[in-house]
């Protein structure tokens, strides 16, 4: 997909249905369809399914996006994501509705060469997720001059790397989104650079409603909402538009009149021991102990069902991680860990499963650990 494409304005102004990306099979023929754009997502958990966006709503996205970030004409977007991905999709919709420039990162992912071509096109803008920032920063880069906002998403940076990433000058900003909503939700803006890295709360865009659950379940209503979604059945793809103006989203959030905490997912939440815990929130504290030595995406915890304590919690780690680093990591959180947060032995795969963008495919872990042999 060239990213040239979608910055010619006939694209904005046509009515047919676009697949960012390659669609399975015929897009229905369907009125709902006109002038959406359909963008496959899984996210951590799930099955595979496809979003319709207007591109109305993706313009409104890009352009409170903008606003937020200082965007103008003189700017430069640099493009560093794939483009059948939201956060890919975004960046190219801030750049033709900010009327400026935009760079399309032409290789295959290394810190070195992406430092490089960000100097050598005067990029002011990108985004890129956690494992991105995490290989600027283990290479010791410093950050062109010219950039003065990277929209981190696609998962959390941790606040070790964060604050690491900011001391070589990369500007760094932790943000919240999701395909539903065109891309951001929540982002910090470009005064938080001048104290130290956080990664949440984050301000929450003008153009979103927020509410929550009794359980911190959140649902967001605004004008970048998706259209609706496509369901295949025997017969074909089936368009089917969403019927309510709140979408109620699969997160729990801390909310307040403008800024969000995420807390994770409302389906990653188990019980040990009679206690809920979050998987991922013990991910979170494992990195941050790493203090930086591991990246984003190179652990995950999976909850294993057990008849006595409900499930099992279990380290999983890639083949090549240092065992000493492991092994130090590990104990420094057992000791301060309360007993039905305890972790079993690690286990070691090949790779975990992941979206093509790193995010860590949850609902698949358990197999991955079970096929290598626990």
């Amino acid at each position: 997909m060239d990213a040239t494409l979608l910055t010619d304005p006939g694209f904005w102004a046509d009515p047919q249905p676009y697949a960012a990306g390659g669609f399975p099979g015929a897009i229905p023929r369907d009125a709902g369809l006109d002038g959406q754009v359909l963008v496959e997502t899984s996210g951590s958990s799930g099955t595979p399914k496809w979003i319709a966006l207007s591109k109305q709503a993706l313009l409104i996205s890009a352009a409170a996006v903008n606003r937020h970030l200082q965007v103008a004409d003189t700017s430069c977007w640099g493009l560093a994501l794939p483009l059948h991905h939201v956060g890919g999709l975004g960046v190219v919709a801030r750049a033709f509705e900010a009327a400026c420039q935009i760079h399309h990162f032409p290789n295959r992912w290394q810190a070195p060469a992406f430092q490089a071509w960000l100097g050598q096109h005067a990029v002011t803008h990108t985004s890129l997720v956690p494992a991105q920032v995490h290989d600027l920063v283990a290479a010791g880069l410093a950050a062109p001059p010219s950039l003065v906002a990277i929209v981190v998403g696609g998962g959390s940076l941790t606040e070790a790397t964060g604050r690491a990433a900011r001391q070589l000058g990369w500007p760094v900003l932790a943000s919240y989104g999701m395909t539903e909503a065109g891309s951001q939700i929540a982002t910090q803006g470009l005064e938080s650079l001048e104290s130290s890295y956080l990664s949440a709360p984050l301000p929450i865009l003008p153009i979103w409603q927020t509410r929550v659950s009794t359980e911190g379940q959140l649902s967001i209503a605004g004008p970048a909402l998706f259209s609706g979604s496509l369901a295949r059945d025997h017969s074909g793809w089936k368009f089917r538009p969403r019927a309510d103006a709140w979408h109620p989203t699969s997160d729990r959030v801390d909310l307040t009149t403008s800024q969000l905490t995420p807390l994770g997912r409302m389906d990653a939440v188990v019980k040990v021991l009679g206690e809920l815990v979050d998987p991922a929130a013990i991910e979170s504290e494992l990195l941050a102990l790493a203090n930086g030595a591991l990246s984003p995406g190179s652990l995950a915890i999976a909850a294993l069902p057990d008849e006595r304590a409900g499930h099992l919690l279990v380290p999983v780690l890639e083949a090549g991680t240092d065992p000493a680093l492991v092994t130090a990591i590990l104990h420094a959180y057992q000791n301060q860990a309360p007993g039905f947060r305890r972790l079993q032995a690690p286990v070691i795969v090949v790779s975990l499963p992941r979206s093509p963008l790193g995010k860590l495919r949850r609902a698949e872990l358990a197999d991955v650990v079970l096929g290598s042999g626990l």
